[in-house]
């Protein structure tokens, strides 16, 4: 497990299940948050500012969503690195159900599955 986490538990860890709540009543405006939030502990751990959040949005508004769906691939690659890189048990399938999650509209369903990956960076994640 890690030692010293590069990124604070209390701003990593996120509930889901509130997470996916939260983004279905108020129609995906905190699932943009949301995913903000996932890509700050990723730069914190990978040590490089991969992921930044505005051009993800631009990019995914000026291409209709395609940009966000190579995102998520390029996201759930980067937390198998960093479980990789920290000699965690990693799910090499992780980034081909970002996509087809992503693919066929369930893209809560993968920004789920993400932090639970993330979530478990930081040792026992509760059933939640």
């Amino acid at each position: 497990m890690l030692d010293q986490y590069p990124y604070p538990e209390y701003e990593g860890r996120r509930n889901i299940v509130i997470g996916i709540l939260v983004s279905l009543l108020t129609c995906g405006i905190y699932g943009l948050y949301w995913q903000y939030k996932q890509m700050e502990p990723l730069n914190a751990w990978l040590k490089r500012n991969e992921y930044s959040f505005w051009p993800w949005l631009l990019l995914s508004i000026i291409t209709c969503g395609i940009y966000s769906i190579y995102y998520e691939y390029k996201m759930a690659n980067g937390i198998n690195t960093v479980q990789t890189d920290n000699d965690l048990v990693f799910d090499s399938s992780l980034p081909i159900i970002c996509v087809l999650l992503a693919i066929f509209g369930f893209g809560i369903a993968s920004l789920a599955v993400q932090q639970h990956q993330i979530n478990r960076l930081y040792g026992q994640t509760p059933n939640v």
